[in-house]
């Protein structure tokens, strides 16, 4: 019984104890919550307002070099600087070679086309001679058949002198009818004169067509002989413009397969002094930029550095992603200096407005809303509007309205008559820190240094 006494005696002490420290701390407490605030200057300086965004780098104009052709990749081109071969980032002129495809299919075709235009000019050479001879047959079956007519003609005044001699009996009745025959056999001599004619006229005719048909092959055999050099042409991979080498797709041994898509061999950039970027703004922003805005940029491979460009074009093929609309802006970047490559990641910042030499003050003093106690009894009445700060007026505060002209998210430019820079403006409320000698009896007390 008297255990269980002694341990109620010693809860009740300790609780006491608690009880008395937690009193005499909150007292304290009570006695140090004064309220402080915490300032910002008012400055006067340039405000820039600027929209965010994200790009990627991308070269100003890249072309895909393919093939036209199928067969093995045989070599590659010589890189006109280093003398090696064609690679990743081998600069390069109009025409360089690249590569070549193995041409033996191709000279073969070239050498068939070649024998077949060659037999199809001797067949237009032979339905030439056809037609000259054809033509010929023609002169002189026309000339027969005028000796035809002039035979007819003088059979015809003898037939009519026995016809006239006749009744006088100057002419015997055979002699009549041998006029008589004559002149009937001239006459038919004439009708197979005029159709040998009309038959060599048609020889000629069919001889004519026969020599269109043989040119009409000599250049269906050109034609293929052009294509068949072509092709061959094509086994020569050439580049097309002066660039830079960004992307190199094919080995030696590869197997290139042209069918309906031409195979891509190599990608190469046009000219990497002039770069874009390709960033994608927020539907909420793209309503702010225009072109011919300029822009600033950073990228991780060179953090130490700022870079600059301008807007040259808004791309109205919006996309969506996650039911996020964004819009593609292309800004043109110098990088005559080279430090930029393809496909960085760029940090955009649009340059949406600039204000020249206005009082810049916090976002936060804005927004700082008192306690109707802190304020000034003069003002505690009146409306303080939205865009209000608050200036210290001895021990308390008071609001000044001011005209908010722009913000880049924490600076804001206003207008107001009664701000001048360095004022100080309240953007904030700071407690004092409890500061007391209390010592907690139920802990060890620490020991003081001994005095020498």
């Amino acid at each position: 019984m008297a255990r269980w006494l002694v341990r109620i005696a010693l809860t009740a002490a300790v609780l006491a104890t608690i009880g008395w420290v937690i009193v005499f701390q909150l007292g304290g407490a009570q006695e140090a919550d004064l309220a402080s605030f915490r300032t910002a200057k008012v400055e006067k300086g340039v405000l820039v307002v600027t929209v965010a965004a994200t790009g990627t780098l991308e070269p100003e104009e890249v072309v895909d070099v393919g093939a036209q052709v199928a067969g093995k990749i045989q070599e590659l081109g010589i890189d006109p600087g280093s003398g090696g071969p064609i690679d990743y980032g081998s600069q390069v002129e109009p025409n360089t070679i690249l590569a070549r495809i193995d041409p033996a299919l191709y000279e073969q075709e070239v050498h068939l086309a070649a024998a077949q235009l060659s037999k199809a000019e001797a067949r237009r050479r032979q339905t030439k001679a056809q037609t000259v001879e054809a033509q010929t047959a023609v002169e002189r079956a026309e000339a027969d058949l005028v000796q035809l007519k002039v035979r007819k003609s003088l059979t015809s005044r003898e037939a009519e002198r026995a016809r006239v001699l006749a009744p006088s009996k100057a002419i015997t009745q055979e002699q009549l009818d041998i006029a008589e025959a004559n002149l009937e056999t001239a006459q038919a001599a004439i009708l197979v004169g005029e159709a040998a004619a009309k038959q060599a006229r048609s020889a000629v005719a069919t001889a004519e067509a026969t020599e269109l048909e043989a040119e009409a092959d000599v250049d269906s055999a050109d034609a293929t002989l052009r294509r068949a050099d072509k092709n061959l042409d094509y086994t020569t991979i050439r580049s097309p413009i002066k660039g830079v080498i960004i992307d190199r797709r094919v080995n030696i041994g590869q197997t290139v397969v042209a069918s309906l898509n031409a195979p891509s061999l190599f990608l190469i950039a046009k000219d990497l002094k002039r770069l874009q970027v390709w960033a994608s703004v927020n539907e909420a922003d793209i309503g702010r930029l225009a072109v011919g805005q300029p822009v600033s940029f950073s990228v991780d491979a060179s953090p130490e550095r700022l870079f600059h460009g301008q807007v040259r074009q808004i791309r109205l093929n919006a996309s969506m992603t996650q039911n996020v609309v964004t819009y593609t802006v292309v800004v043109d970047v110098d990088n005559s200096d080279n430090r930029l490559y393809p496909y960085l990641t760029a940090n955009v910042k649009f340059e949406v407005s600039r204000l020249e030499d206005v009082l810049l003050v916090p976002n936060t003093a804005l927004r700082f809303k008192p306690r109707i106690e802190q304020v000034a009894p003069a003002y505690r009445d009146q409306p303080w509007g939205k865009n209000s700060v608050w200036i210290r007026q001895q021990d308390q505060l008071r609001p000044l309205a001011v005209q908010v002209l722009e913000s880049d998210g924490n600076l804001t430019a206003v207008a107001v008559e009664q701000l001048s820079p360095g004022d100080e403006l309240i953007v904030g409320e700071a407690i004092k820190e409890i500061k007391n000698n209390v010592v907690n009896p139920l802990l060890p007390q620490q020991q003081g240094k001994k005095k020498n």
